[in-house]
Formats: C-alpha cells, sequence, structure tokens
C-alpha cells in the first residue's frame, strides 16, 4: 500500500510499526528468540493479555497466520489496542479488506496512531479521501512517523500548502524518503528562486538549496540512492568533485543507472577515459540512454563507427532522443545525406531542437531554402540559438535586412557570438555607435576576432591623436583599442595585426611593429608586406624590402608598385622602374596613379633619350 519510496514490507507498510509503546509490539531486540518466544507463550496461556497480543505479533511477522490470528482475536477480545491494529494487518493480507478496517477503526478510535495510519491508507485507496485525511492526520498528530509521511503525500497530491510542514516532521522523525522528498521540494523552489532571495521558511538565513543539500545528505546517509544522486549533482555543481564522485558511486554502486552514468563524465573530465567508460556501460546496459550516447560518442571519436551507431541506437530504444541526433550526426559525417535526413526528422518531430537546427541546415546545403525555413523557426522558437542566428543568415541571404536583424539580436541577447558581431555591424552601418559598441563588447568578449578588431576601429576613432615618445622618454602606456587590437591580432587577425604593428611602429617599438608587420604579410596581407618593407628600408635593408613590396604589389598594392618603381628608378634599372610604374598606375588610388604616370612618363623619356 506505499503510495511511493522504500520497497514495502511489514514494518514499513504501517501496519504493524516498530515502536517503543504497548500499541506496537514487536520491538523486542530479538524476537525471533526462541527462549524469549517460550516465555510469551507460556503466560499467553496462562491468560496473559500482553503477552498474547506479543506473541502473536511475531508470529505474524514469521508469517504464521493461523497461528497469530487466535492470540490477536483473544487480546483484541480482551481490549489490547495493539492486538486491534495487528489482526487488521492479519486480515487484510488474507484479503478481508472491510474487516480489516473495522479492527483498524477499533484500535484508532482506542488510541492507536497506527491503526489510524493504516485506516487512513485504507480510505485513500479507496478514493475517500476526507475520511483519509481525517485518520492520517490522527496518526501524525499523535507523533505517528508514517503517519505523517501519508498525510503528507496526500496533502501534496492535492496541491496543499501543509504538506511541506508533514514532510518535514516525517524527515525529522528519520524518514528517508519524507528527507529526500523535502529535499527535492527545495531543490526545485532554489531553481525558481531568483537569487539571493530568501523566504519564508523556518530557517528564514538560509537558501532553499542549502537546506535541500541537508536533507539529501540525510536521506543518502540512510542509503537512498536517488538522494545520493541529487547530493552528487550539488556537489559537482559547486565545485566539490571529489565528494561529488563518493555519493555517485555510492548510488551507483546501489544501482541507480544515473548515478553511474554521471559518474562517468566525472571521471571523463578528470581524463579517466578507460573508467568512465566502465561506468557508462553499467548505466547504458541498466537502461540509461544518456549513458549510451556517451558510450557512441567515445567510440565515434575513435574512429569506432559501427559500435557507435550501435550505442546510438540503443539509446534511442531506452526512450533518448539525442539517440536519434547522434545518428543524425553520424551519418552526415560519413556522407549519408539520406540517412541523416531520416535520423534529424525523427528526432525534430519528437521536439529536439538542435537536430531541427540540423534538419534546416542539411537541407539548404541541398538547396532547398524553402524547407529549411520552418526547421529553422521551428527550432529557434524552442529555444536554439544556433537555428535563431541561421535564420538570420538566410533573411540576409534574401536581402530582408530588417528580418535578418531581428533573428540575430534575438541570438546575440541568448550570447551567440557570431550574431553578436553582425548586430554591432549593423548598428555601427547606421551610425548607432554606443549600442554597436555594446554588441562588439560581447562578441569580443566571446572569442572573435572580426569584433575584437572592430570594436578596436570604434574606440581608436575617439582617441586624439598622441605625440611620439620624446628621446629617452618611456612609450605610452598601451591604449584600450590597441589591447582590443592585439588580442584580435593573436587571433591570426591580419588586419589587426597591421593596425597593431603601425601603433607599436608609433611609439618607436620598431621590433614589435616589424613582429607584427610580418606575421601579417606571411599571412598574406599585402598592408603587413608594404608596411614591413617600409619599416626593412628605413633600417637599411633595403633588398629585402623590396622583396616584401614586390609581395604587396602582386596582390595588388599600388603603393607598394610605386616604391619598386622609385627603388629601380633609382638604381638605374629604367626598364623595371617604368614597368612598375605603370603597374602602380592600373592600382591606384588616384593620388598614388597621377605619381606613378609622372614617373612613368619621366622614365619613358630618359629611355627614348
Amino acid at each position: 500500500m506505499d503510495v511511493m519510496g522504500d520497497k514495502a514490507t511489514l514494518l514499513e507498510t504501517g501496519r504493524f510499526v516498530p515502536s517503543a509503546d504497548r500499541d506496537d509490539p514487536g520491538v523486542a531486540d530479538d524476537p525471533g528468540a526462541a527462549a524469549e518466544e517460550m516465555q510469551h507463550r507460556v503466560a499467553a496461556e496462562a491468560g496473559d493479555v500482553d503477552a498474547m497480543s506479543v506473541l502473536g505479533s511475531l508470529l505474524l511477522r514469521r508469517g504464521d497466520l493461523d497461528g497469530a490470528e487466535s492470540l490477536l482475536r483473544a487480546a483484541t477480545a480482551a481490549g489490547d489496542r495493539a492486538a486491534a491494529n495487528n489482526l487488521g494487518v492479519l486480515l487484510h493480507q488474507r484479503g478481508y479488506v472491510e474487516e480489516a478496517a473495522g479492527w483498524w477503526r477499533i484500535a484508532a478510535v482506542a488510541g492507536s496512531a497506527a491503526a489510524a495510519h493504516a485506516l487512513g491508507r485504507h480510505h485513500r485507496e479507496r478514493g475517500d479521501e476526507p475520511a483519509a485525511e481525517y485518520w492520517l492526520r490522527q496518526s501524525a498528530e499523535q507523533g505517528h512517523t508514517l503517519g505523517a509521511y501519508a498525510l503528507a503525500d496526500l496533502l501534496e497530491h492535492r496541491g496543499d500548502v501543509g504538506a511541506e510542514r508533514w514532510m518535514r516532521t516525517a524527515a525529522e522523525r528519520g524518514h528517508r524518503e519524507a528527507a529526500y522528498r523535502l529535499a527535492r521540494a527545495l531543490d526545485r523552489r532554489a531553481e525558481q528562486e531568483p537569487p539571493g532571495e530568501v523566504g519564508a521558511r523556518p530557517d528564514a538565513g538560509r537558501s532553499p538549496l542549502d537546506e535541500a543539500e541537508q536533507w539529501y545528505r540525510q536521506a543518502a546517509a540512510r542509503g537512498h540512492r536517488r538522494a545520493a544522486l541529487h547530493l552528487g549533482a550539488i556537489l559537482e555543481k559547486r565545485g566539490d568533485l571529489k565528494e561529488a564522485g563518493r555519493w555517485y558511486l555510492t548510488s551507483a554502486k546501489d544501482g541507480e543507472a544515473k548515478a553511474a552514468c554521471a559518474l562517468g563524465f566525472l571521471l571523463r573530465d578528470a581524463g579517466d577515459e578507460t573508467n568512465a567508460a566502465v561506468w557508462w556501460l553499467k548505466a547504458a546496459q541498466d537502461g540509461d540512454g544518456n549513458a549510451a550516447n556517451a558510450l557512441g560518442a567515445l567510440h565515434a571519436e575513435r574512429g569506432e563507427t559501427q559500435t557507435a551507431e550501435r550505442w546510438y541506437r540503443a539509446a534511442l530504444d531506452a526512450g533518448d532522443v539525442n539517440g536519434a541526433y547522434n545518428l543524425g550526426l553520424l551519418c552526415a559525417e560519413q556522407k549519408r545525406t539520406a540517412q541523416a535526413d531520416q535520423w534529424y526528422r525523427r528526432a525534430a518531430y519528437a521536439g529536439h531542437r538542435e537536430a531541427a537546427n540540423a534538419l534546416a541546415v542539411l537541407l539548404l546545403q541541398g538547396g532547398d531554402a524553402l524547407g529549411a525555413e520552418p526547421w529553422f523557426s521551428k527550432a529557434a522558437e524552442a529555444g536554439s540559438v544556433d537555428a535563431a542566428f541561421n535564420l538570420g543568415i538566410l533573411y540576409a541571404s534574401r536581402g530582408d535586412d530588417t528580418a535578418a536583424l531581428r533573428w540575430y539580436e534575438r541570438a546575440a541577447a541568448a550570447g551567440h557570438t557570431d550574431a553578436a558581431l553582425q548586430v554591432g555591424t549593423a548598428r555601427l552601418r547606421e551610425g548607432d555607435e554606443q549600442e554597436a559598441e555594446r554588441h562588439l563588447r560581447c562578441a569580443a568578449g566571446g572569442g572573435s576576432a572580426e569584433a575584437a578588431y572592430r570594436l578596436g576601429t570604434v574606440l581608436d576613432a575617439r582617441r586624439p591623436a598622441a605625440a611620439a615618445p620624446a628621446l629617452g622618454e618611456p612609450a605610452a602606456r598601451k591604449s584600450e583599442c590597441e589591447e582590443w587590437y592585439e588580442r584580435a591580432a593573436q587571433q591570426g587577425h591580419r588586419r589587426a595585426q597591421v593596425r597593431v604593428g603601425m601603433l607599436a611602429a608609433g611609439r618607436g617599438d620598431v621590433v614589435g611593429a616589424a613582429r607584427w608587420y610580418r606575421l601579417a604579410a606571411e599571412a598574406g596581407s599585402r598592408n603587413g608586406a608594404f608596411n614591413l618593407g617600409l619599416l626593412l628600408a628605413r633600417e637599411g635593408s633595403e633588398p629585402e624590402a623590396a622583396l616584401w613590396w614586390t609581395r604587396a604589389a602582386d596582390a595588388g598594392h599600388g603603393r607598394a608598385a610605386l616604391r619598386l618603381a622609385l627603388l629601380y628608378a633609382r638604381r638605374g634599372q629604367l626598364a623595371e622602374g617604368q614597368r612598375w610604374a605603370s603597374r602602380a598606375v592600373e592600382l591606384g588610388p588616384a593620388e598614388v596613379a597621377e605619381r606613378a604616370g609622372r614617373l612613368g612618363e619621366a622614365l619613358r623619356q630618359e629611355l627614348s633619350a
């Protein structure tokens, strides 16, 4: 008759409850001891009512219903309320439910808390909740632990706010399931309450999560495996990984598959992939889909695709829709597009938002933009940040910048780095520098090199021009814009590398400038190659400078072509100088073309003289 929780036994049904009172006999230190039983038997045969009641309870516990019934009936006839309660238990076991309820009522009216509890449970099973609440409340108010728990369960089922009081009462009296359920309620409250908010609680200075942890500990210490699992999760989130692992291990050894799975992830993060796989295997064999997915991913990383597929299918069979999504990813990597589409659809129809996004990407790559759009929308509405960003890309490709910006903003608000960059860039175009800076800072903080560079340009435009340091004076401190440029440059952003080089050169740091110019030039930046050439020429390394100018000019840099024309003219290589002058005219810009034209004409006249 247990509503939920521990496996029911005779003692745990509440119809024969261990207690120090006469209402609940059978609590001797060793009730099965032959000598003690003989004493009770002798006394009972002599007409001792207490002995009849205790001996009847001992036989009931042993399963000797025939021997127990006559003794309990005799003791009940003599007015023993504990015997009446236990007689009800015996009759209930034999299937005489209504007669059992009659004896429980007699015992409950006589003051038996255990009988009131049993009677309350009986009425609840019959659907008579008012009667159930009456008798369970009688039992709970008399201090009966199981009565308090059963009352709390009934009130909680009805959504009554008084449920927590009785659940707490049962927990304080050592009921482990009550402790666990109280902890779960506090845990859920902690998720809903804003940080720092303290509600009206008996211990108003503590957060719900702190109190939940206390009750999880109590239940876990009494062997409640789910409490141990949740306690481990709290400790893991806090960073107490060693203790979290101990509780996960305790729960896993007791057969909790989710704990075995969580322990596997903890071990993997610690670098112990071998033992992680052992616990994932145990959890997966016990039906945990998350563990099966983890095993699939492990084998996929090793290139064992067939084994990975088998575990992903096992996850799906266990009811974990991530299995279908992972199968889709696996097929997509193997270019099995049709099968990837099938698995993505299966997961997407089951509500998997990332599968819906992946399906849309697959359709878009296949040229089906119309088919992709509703799946992007479905995924985005379900909370997929990537899908919101992809919708922005889709609308931008159609020229609908307003709709694109709306989706970019939605993705950016959820922390999508590339979306924040797009919003920042759009705001810059609109002239809203303040909003642009805010979004660029978000994107740059998220690791976008382009955003860091653009943020640097925004800040750079605001700062006053700095004079070169006087001889002997320390170089000026780096500005914030230079710090952002440098962050982008360190990520390989070529324009940022050039800009950092220019700022370093402005401070007189020739070595630093050359290093950044060279990095940009070697990565293909024509401005980096041109500036490196200028720096080398000033330092007297004109031949090497010519090499970098040539690279820049070949990449379309007009000023580099002009520099080469001047260099060859000075050397007397007039034909080569004229060739580069002509190239500079082609490349521009206008002022370069004008100068190169005059130089080319002079060289032509010199050659024809």
